[in-house]
Formats: C-alpha cells, sequence, structure tokens
C-alpha cells in the first residue's frame, strides 16, 4: 500500500492530475466559508441547530455545511444534479433528445449544455425561495437572520447563490476532464467527510458528558464498520453469465471455442439513485419556505420520518430500475453476441438471449436495489432503537446515503488511479485480485 502511494508521485501526468483535483477541492471548500452579503450567519446557525434532525439537515450534509453557514456555495451541487434527472427523464421520451443522446460526442455535449441551462434556472428559483425563506427566519431571542430584508437583499441572494452553484459545476467539469475521478461526485463525498470531525467531536462531548453511554458508542462503531462492508460487498457484487465463442477460422488458424462470462452487477446504478432520491427530496425543504400555507403544510407532512423514508426508499428503487434501464441494453447486447458467434449455454441467439437478459437483471437490480434502500435508511432505524432521536449525527455514517457515496466514489477513484499504475507497469494497491469496474 505505502509502495502504490509512492508510485502514484513518480508518474508525472497522474500526480499532475491528483494535485490538481485536490487543489480544485481545496478552493471549494474556501468557498464553503464566504458568507452571503445580509446575513447573520450565528442566527442562522443557531437555527440549523434545532433543525438538525429534519430536512434542513439532510440538505446541510450534502452542501457541507455551507447551507448551515448561508454561504455564496449554500446551494450546492443539487440544482445540476436536479436538472440531470430532469434531462435524463426527458431523453427517454423526448425524441429529440432522444436522437441527440445517440449522436455520439456531439450529441452528449448539446445535452450537457441544455443541462447548465437548467442548472441555472433550478438555481435562480432555488435561490428565489431560500432568500424568501431567510426573510421569515428568527434565531434565539427572536433575532432576525436578514436584518434588512426585501427585494435588494432577494436580487443580491439570486446572483450569489446562482453564480455559486455555476462555479461548482465548473469546478466539477474541470476535475472530471483534468483531474482524477468524477468531479461531481467527489464534491457530494468531500462535503459528508467534512462532518466526520464534528461528528466525532460530539461522540466525545456526549462521552464526557455522560449523555452517551461507552457500550452504545461501541455498538455504533461495529455497526459503522459492519455498514461499511455491506457497501462495498453491495457495490463490488457480480453475476457471470456464462459465454461460448464458437470455433473461428482466421486465415488458416482455427481458433477453437472458448468459455467466458459477461460480469452484470448486483447494483448496476452504483450511489446515482442515492444521490438522485435525495435531490429530489429537497423539494420539501424550499417549498417549506413558502409563504402559501399548503405549500408549508404539505412540506411539513413529507417531512415526518415515516413518510420521508417511505418516499426516500420508493424512489431509490424507481431509479435504481430507471438508470440500469438507460444504461444496459440487451438487445444490443444480444444482437452484438450473435454478431461474433457467442452464446449462452442453452439459450438460443437473438431475442431469446435479450429476453434471459432482462430476466437476470430485473432480478438482480430488485435485490440491488433493496439492499441499497435499506442501509440508506438504517441511521434512522439506529438512532429509533439506541434512543438517539431521529436525524442524529452521530448514526450519519453508520449507514445511510452519506455512506454509500464515500465508499462508491472512493472505489471508483482508487479503481482509476490504479489503471493509471498498472498501465505504466507499477503494481496497484492490491497484491491479490484488483478492484472491480463499476460498470
Amino acid at each position: 500500500m505505502i509502495s502504490a502511494f509512492r508510485n502514484i508521485f513518480k508518474i508525472p501526468d497522474l500526480r499532475k492530475r491528483i494535485l490538481f483535483s485536490a487543489s480544485l477541492l481545496i478552493v471549494y471548500r474556501l468557498g464553503c466559508h464566504i458568507p452571503t452579503p445580509g446575513i447573520d450567519a450565528v442566527a442562522l446557525s443557531l437555527f440549523f441547530q434545532r433543525m438538525q434532525s429534519t430536512l434542513f439537515g439532510l440538505a446541510d450534509m450534502f452542501s457541507g455545511g455551507a447551507l448551515r453557514r448561508a454561504s455564496i456555495f449554500a446551494l450546492g451541487i443539487m440544482p445540476y444534479i436536479t436538472a440531470s434527472i430532469i434531462i435524463q427523464l426527458l431523453t427517454a421520451v423526448v425524441p429529440f433528445l432522444e436522437k441527440l443522446a445517440k449522436e455520439g460526442e456531439a450529441g452528449r455535449k448539446k445535452i450537457t449544455q441544455y443541462t447548465r441551462y437548467g442548472t441555472v434556472a433550478i438555481s435562480i428559483i432555488q435561490a428565489l425561495i431560500i432568500s424568501r425563506g431567510l426573510e421569515a427566519l428568527q434565531g434565539e431571542g427572536g433575532r432576525m437572520v436578514v436584518a434588512n430584508p426585501g427585494w435588494s437583499f432577494r436580487l443580491m441572494a439570486i446572483i450569489t447563490l446562482t453564480a455559486g452553484t455555476v462555479f461548482i459545476m465548473w469546478l466539477g467539469e474541470q476535475i472530471t476532464e483534468r483531474g482524477i475521478g468524477n468531479g461531481i461526485s467527489l464534491i457530494i463525498t468531500v462535503n459528508i467527510i467534512s462532518r466526520i470531525p464534528r461528528a466525532i467531536l460530539q461522540a466525545i462531548r456526549m462521552l464526557h458528558d455522560g449523555m452517551l453511554r461507552p457500550e452504545v458508542a461501541f455498538i455504533l462503531l461495529v455497526l459503522t464498520v459492519l455498514m461499511t462492508a455491506a457497501v462495498v460487498i453491495l457495490t463490488q457484487a457480480q453475476r457471470r453469465i456464462p459465454i461460448q465463442h464458437a470455433r473461428r477460422i482466421v486465415g488458416r488458424k482455427v481458433y477453437s471455442q472458448q468459455a467466458t462470462y459477461i460480469p452484470l452487477r448486483l447494483n448496476q446504478a452504483g450511489m446515482i439513485p442515492i444521490i438522485f432520491a435525495v435531490s429530489i427530496l429537497q423539494f420539501p425543504l424550499f417549498l417549506r419556505q413558502s409563504p402559501n400555507e399548503f405549500l408549508s403544510a404539505m412540506a411539513d407532512f413529507l417531512s415526518k420520518t415515516i413518510v420521508y423514508n417511505t418516499f426516500y426508499v420508493i424512489l431509490i428503487l424507481f431509479f435504481c430500475y430507471f438508470y440500469t434501464a438507460i444504461t444496459f441494453h440487451p438487445p444490443e447486447l444480444a444482437d452484438n453476441m450473435k454478431k461474433y458467434g457467442s452464446f449462452i449455454p442453452g439459450i438460443r441467439p437473438g431475442k431469446p438471449t435479450a429476453n434471459y437478459f432482462y430476466h437476470v437483471m430485473n432480478r438482480i437490480t430488485l435485490v440491488g436495489a433493496l439492499g441499497l434502500a435499506f442501509i440508506a435508511i438504517m441511521p434512522t432505524i439506529i438512532s429509533i432503537r439506541l434512543g438517539l432521536g431521529p436525524g442524529s449525527l452521530l448514526t450519519s455514517f453508520a449507514g445511510g446515503a452519506g455512506l454509500i457515496i464515500i465508499v462508491g466514489v472512493i472505489l471508483d477513484t482508487v479503481k482509476q488511479i490504479e489503471s493509471h499504475l498498472l498501465m505504466r507497469h507499477y503494481d496497484g494497491f492490491m497484491k491479490k485480485g484488483r478492484i472491480r469496474a463499476r460498470r
């Protein structure tokens, strides 16, 4: 492991990519501490302390504390993810977008441009709702969060927060193109990891004050380790479909029949369903700031623990199947196998092979989606069983969206680094075996 880290800095291109990614992530974290003009940060922080176990706490986790501080990056990267969801859904039903998606690199660039426009539009709407909501918030002792409310503050907040989201989007794209790993996923991961020191300090403080029993702290530690192992297993698990290649004659050489396999991932969509589900569930947070009583009441209803977790599970299941459907195409795979003389033993080539892939993928996707949903709501279950209260910071890493995203992104990034090492004849991080590709 130590030699692998040393080898990373022996490769100029890899070293440059890692340092570039780290530099931009540091710039992002510094921006999370720059406050939006016109906001009393102390009063807002006191408000979020009371709202830690609600959707406000969840949104603050994915913004890395930027929402709690009302910084210029308060909206985070979620508007971009929401725009991506909308564009992907429209691609499946709008012929024009579907045609663009099939045009290769040029079509993908056009779709990316539409996603950027959607990000700006969503950011403006969310920034307006947040600015109006901040004007109505009060801290301790009736201290107003916004000292001078009005349209001057709202316009300033809209411009500042929208520009912050666009800048984050640009940072993510730069990391993806010129750095290592997926930029957007790394930004979300860094936001979640930034909460770990707070969780550790809170646990130490509660142990010192007698509010947390040592045996409960030990149980939380064990559950965190077990849930991390479960996420790794769920992420790396595969169903291997045996494949046989027919005998081929190339020139004067005869290639005998060979047997291999096609790996189908148990969790084909990775952590994408979690990110998409959380992005959708943040809408009640913005509805809650609406002056409309009906919208506020609906947001309060959706914020209830049982209702929230029910929708959370449903959205995870939906996005697992949806993302698998748009990334895995059995008819295309079956046609390619037929062209190259490959077949599954006992299954006829063509449509029967495609139907077999559909049958297998539907079953393993169900298992993967249920496992993902169970791990996602595990912190709520642990909090209730241990009497720590829903949304406790101490249980947020014993499962949940944060742990799933952290493990998935780290595995992806390590796989990319290991690929660079192996390409240049260096040993990777593991002497036995290799990190499997997620897709």
